[in-house]
C-alpha cells in the first residue's frame, strides 16, 4: 500500500489550494479514504471522507463548506479542494486509507479505523 500526497504550498487567506493523493496497491475504488491533518502543537484532526460510492461525502464543522473532497475511481488519485482558506488551515495534511473496505456507515471520522497513511504535505496560509 502507498499514498502519496501533492499539491500543498503556501496561500494568501482567502485563497485556494488542490491537494491529491496517488495512491496504490489496494483495491482503491473498495476502501473509504479521508483527508486528515495535523497543525503544529496539535493532535491529528480528522477532516473529510469520502465512501466507496464516490458520492457519499463527509466534513468536520470547520471545513464544511470550504472544503470539497472526491476520487477518481479509474485513475486511483483522492483530492480535496480546499478553498477560502484561513490561517487555521495551516497543517500538515495526510490522506489515509480505512482499515476495513466496502461501505462504512458510521466511525468515518474516527482516526482509529485508517491504517495506511502518506507522508503528508504542508498546507500552509498566511499573508
Amino acid at each position: 500500500v502507498q499514498l502519496v500526497e501533492s499539491g500543498g504550498g503556501l496561500a494568501q487567506p482567502g485563497g485556494f489550494l488542490r491537494l491529491s493523493c496517488a495512491a496504490s496497491g489496494f483495491p482503491f475504488s473498495m476502501y473509504v479514504m479521508s483527508w486528515a491533518r495535523q497543525a503544529p502543537g496539535k493532535g491529528l484532526e480528522w477532516v473529510s471522507g469520502i465512501n466507496t460510492d464516490a458520492s457519499s461525502t463527509y466534513y468536520a464543522d470547520s471545513v464544511k463548506g470550504r472544503f470539497t473532497i472526491s476520487r477518481d475511481d479509474a485513475k486511483n488519485p483522492l483530492y480535496l479542494q480546499m478553498n477560502s482558506l484561513k490561517p487555521e488551515d495551516t497543517a500538515l495534511y495526510y490522506c489515509a486509507k480505512r482499515r476495513t473496505g466496502g461501505y462504512a456507515y458510521t466511525k468515518i471520522n474516527e482516526i482509529n479505523e485508517y491504517d495506511r497513511w502518506g507522508q503528508g504535505t504542508q498546507v500552509t496560509v498566511s499573508s
